[in-house]
């Protein structure tokens, strides 16, 4: 397996796992496995997680955004919570973890793009995401409704007034609040209700949307 080849089979892809390369090349794991292990110390390919690569940069002819990256490192999974809110500016703050959702274990990888963390929800709770471009390409990306419920959701503590007003929620205009309420309901935990009930409360809206 010589490297230029793999460079004309997969340069123009932002990432690929083993299984493609060993597909393309047909060579055997083994072989695949050693030989980009010594690419990779060559600082020809960059590991992203087990079994998973991308080409340096000088090689690639695609670009790599850390947001579409997090897709793709542990499928299926869309960006939530945290980060997602930040990327929405509803949240101030500017969130250095990729933060998504699975109905996966959960997991989270270092690697040169970023910090990626997923949390696990049931399948039921699998819902809620778009295509959203991000720095030049698609993302899978909650809506900002769902955003704000996968937050209440998967942190643990109680939702009270107190602690709405430390997250400092700003442009809350850009949260339906009648789709926020459909979604909560479709999740029906008291716990979420309750927080969108305490959220409404405590943060300004121009429409007050239906009751949940």
């Amino acid at each position: 397996m010589r490297f230029d080849d793999v460079v004309a089979l997969l340069g123009a892809e932002p990432s690929f796992d083993l299984a493609t390369v060993t597909q393309l090349t047909a060579e055997p794991r083994a072989s695949v496995v050693s030989q980009l292990h010594r690419w990779g110390r060559a600082g020809k390919v960059v590991a992203l997680r087990r079994g998973r690569y991308t080409l340096a940069d000088r090689y690639r002819r695609a670009p790599l955004a850390p947001a579409t990256l997090a897709n793709a490192l542990h499928a299926p999974s869309y960006l939530s919570g945290p980060w997602a809110l930040s990327f929405y500016g509803v949240i101030p703050e500017s969130v250095p973890v990729y933060t998504s959702v699975t109905t996966r274990t959960p997991r989270e990888f270092e690697n040169p793009f970023g910090t990626f963390s997923y949390r696990n929800v049931k399948r039921e709770f699998f819902f809620g995401y778009h295509a959203v471009p991000v720095a030049g390409s698609d993302a899978i990306v909650a809506t900002v409704e769902k955003a704000l419920l996968d937050l209440f959701h998967l942190t643990p503590g109680a939702w009270d007034a107190d602690r709405m007003v430390e997250m400092r929620f700003q442009q809350t205009e850009l949260l339906d609040l009648d789709r926020l309420g459909v979604l909560a309901r479709r999740m029906a935990q008291p716990r979420i209700l309750h927080a969108v009930e305490v959220w409404r409360a405590c943060s300004p809206h121009d429409d007050e949307g239906e009751e949940l």
